[in-house]
């Protein structure tokens, strides 16, 4: 089973986000496209990791409710923006993350993939792996604990995402 875009978009709206604050990449790319079409979302690009979590901590504190969207590579490159800002600040952020690299059914070689739950363990991030329509719900899981916690919570899509069939 397949991972398509609009079953993501719709959980997303489903839970209540009216931004989503991105670093494109290659394995985000149709998720990217659908959301910047619909115009229940704004979506704001950056340039680096750490400036979309700066932004999308902005947004938060000015009532706003952005998820981030990022790659797997990029989520080790914001750790002092992710401390000092989501972590420290105790705000219930939601971090979308491509795995460049995951592999359900076959041993991970790249290292992006191979350490990035273990990295979220290292900074008490609680993750899901989301693989298939199936398991969208898990995003509307994830943003309940990042609320109830008030910390960062992260869905791990293990798996390109697909244009719908």
């Amino acid at each position: 089973m397949a991972l398509t875009a609009s079953k993501i978009v719709a959980e997303l709206k489903r839970c209540g986000f009216d931004y989503v604050v991105a670093v494109p990449d290659d394995d985000s790319r149709r998720l990217y496209r659908l959301i910047e079409s619909r115009p229940e979302f704004k979506l704001v690009s950056a340039c680096r990791e750490g400036e979309v979590i700066a932004i999308a901590a902005g947004l938060m504190l000015g009532g706003k409710s952005p998820v981030v969207l990022i790659q797997n590579t990029g989520f080790y490159e914001s750790g002092d923006s992710l401390r000092g800002l989501a972590i420290d600040l105790k705000l219930p952020m939601l971090f979308l993350i491509s795995c460049r690299g995951w592999k359900s059914n076959a041993p991970i070689t790249d290292s992006a993939s191979i350490y990035i739950r273990p990295a979220l363990d290292a900074w008490g991030i609680k993750h899901h792996l989301v693989e298939n329509d199936e398991d969208v719900g898990k995003i509307a899981v994830a943003h309940h604990e990042a609320t109830k916690a008030q910390r960062p919570t992260a869905v791990l899509f293990g798996c390109d995402i697909s244009d719908d069939e």
